[in-house]
């Protein structure tokens, strides 16, 4: 675990960033006493409306298509513990750690509102599981992204209760053990569920949500590594910038668009081979380099789509029912004086269902033109007379870097099979949920077509560092020198025929991990 500050969760403040803190580099956190006090509140409120005795959804009736089955006040503790276990029917792989604990810290904050009428002590397990390390093993498959993301949060939830698995952190690694012994481990007792707990933690968005702001953070830092790989591809086949100045995009002010063309501009800032030709006979550049604003700024602006709702999606409650304070509804609904409880459908997950289907068409696109640039470095029949036959200091005994198109070209196939919009509904729950969005189909789809997205561009920062060494006394821009830097720091130009499967893993670690990132902002501090 990090050893920087931990970050304060309110339930109305947690950002892209810092669930990719928490998820990737360990973050610790904590709840602010604002927070706990609406917790408080919010369980009062809950058993105001129990002593009531009233009929109300989620705390003593059935669920789903059971919503009219009243269960008797003795065993309204066992309805929530038989739901989080009836409820664990997820399958498919293991959810990683990165996505465990994006899942844990976005359960854990939107709790904090105190809408969803769950205990203190609840709120503090979860906060121990993501201090402590202990990431319960969840299935990724099985959500319908309404009710929420039941099957994986209920799979999370079994280690609340001592049942279930989770890797455990230590200083001998990472150990599978039981949930009860996981919570042995970090000093915690096993809960036992009372009235509405159980459904408060399984109801909402937040598999979703989590995979969704990972995504947000990823799409982000590849766009920029695709700029500077289109940027470096545009210098050394001897492109030009032309199509990128501001007078052109300020005609269409999108603005992904434009930031697109502003990153390519200041990446080839007093770039020798840029200038070198400026004058040349060439009219226009195919649309893999001319229109490279247009396609990259498309996709910047499917990403903050996306990223807006996700803000929204990191604070928002979307557990139901909904406990409100009475004086903050219509006297109409069920409770009592001093509370009210709703059922909605803000459990929904369609604000970030066809958001998600958007980016994964984007990122195809993207790796698209990615891969039509590749082909300039290597294509004899279209490449510029100063690179050799797919980029081979000794072409026709050597292939080069033939055979990595291919594998772009095979990415580039498995993007397009992802296109068809997950958000298709499946009824459920005897008919009375018919109308279901899928968003985590969404969510991990664009995941998958975030790697391959990511390995295309790898491939393109191989082959344009590859051209690169074919540029003879030239000096390359401000920012692709320093991309070919980076490359070159990982990856030895090409002499002689090599496999190459590892050349594109260390890119795309470059890329994904963000060390292309950290070069750009270093050399280039308006990139973005």
């Amino acid at each position: 675990m990090t050893d920087s500050p931990p970050i304060s969760l309110d339930g109305t403040s947690l950002t892209v960033d810092e669930v990719a803190a928490v998820a990737r580099d360990g973050r610790r956190v904590a709840v602010t006493e604002s927070a706990r006090e609406a917790v408080r509140a919010g369980r009062e409120r809950v058993e105001s409306v129990l002593d009531a005795g009233d009929a109300v959804y989620g705390l003593n009736t059935g669920f789903g298509d059971l919503v009219d089955t009243r269960i008797p006040p003795d065993e309204v503790d066992d309805l929530q513990t038989n739901l989080i276990r009836s409820h664990a029917a997820g399958t498919g792989r293991d959810l990683s750690r990165e996505e465990v604990r994006a899942l844990l810290v976005v359960r854990l904050n939107t709790l904090l509102r105190g809408y969803s009428g769950v205990r203190e002590v609840v709120v503090d397990h979860l906060l121990t599981l993501v201090n402590h390390a202990v990431h319960p093993v969840v299935r990724s498959r099985g959500s319908l992204g309404a009710s929420g993301d039941l099957a994986p949060l209920a799979h999370l939830s079994l280690v609340l209760l001592g049942e279930g698995e989770a890797d455990v952190e230590g200083g001998s690694g990472t150990e599978r053990v039981s949930g009860a012994e996981a919570l042995r481990r970090v000093g915690l007792d096993p809960l036992t569920l009372r009235a509405k707990e159980g459904l408060a933690l399984i109801n909402g968005t937040q598999l979703t949500t989590g995979l969704a702001a990972l995504a947000v953070f990823d799409a982000e830092r590849l766009l920029r590594a695709a700029d500077a790989a289109g940027a470096l591809t545009t210098e050394v086949t001897m492109g030009s910038t032309a199509a990128c100045d501001p007078a052109i995009h300020d005609l269409r002010p999108h603005p992904g668009q434009s930031a697109s063309a502003r990153n390519v501009k200041r990446l080839t800032r007093d770039s020798e081979i840029v200038e070198s030709h400026r004058n040349c006979d060439r009219v226009q550049d195919a649309y893999s380099i001319r229109c490279l604003p247009q396609v990259h700024g498309a996709a910047r602006d499917a990403v903050s789509h996306l990223r807006e709702a996700v803000a929204v999606e990191l604070n928002a409650v979307t557990d139901n029912p909904i406990v409100f304070p009475r004086e903050a509804l219509d006297a109409r609904a069920s409770g009592t004086d001093t509370a009210a409880v709703v059922s909605g459908g803000n459990f929904h997950g369609a604000p970030l269902a066809h958001r998600l289907d958007s980016l994964t068409a984007a990122l195809t696109d993207l790796a698209a033109i990615s891969e039509r640039r590749v082909d300039r470095t290597l294509n004899p029949s279209v490449q510029e007379s100063h690179l050799p036959p797919f980029l081979s200091p000794d072409s026709g005994v050597r292939s080069g870097y033939m055979i990595p198109q291919y594998t772009a070209a095979a990415l580039l196939a498995e993007c397009r099979s992802e296109g068809r919009p997950a958000t298709d509904s499946t009824p459920v729950s005897g008919g009375q949920e018919d109308h279901v969005s899928m968003s985590a189909t969404s969510a991990l789809a664009t995941r998958r077509t975030l790697d391959r997205a990511r390995r295309v561009v790898s491939v393109e920062l191989l082959c344009a560092a590859q051209a690169a060494e074919f540029v003879d006394g030239l000096n390359h821009g401000v920012g692709t020198g320093a991309v070919y830097d980076a490359v070159r720091a990982v990856v030895p130009p090409l002499d002689e025929d090599r496999p190459s499967h590892g050349d594109i893993d260390a890119l795309a670690a470059l890329v994904g991990e963000g060390r292309l990132d950290s070069v750009l902002f270093d050399v280039v501090d308006d990139v973005e």
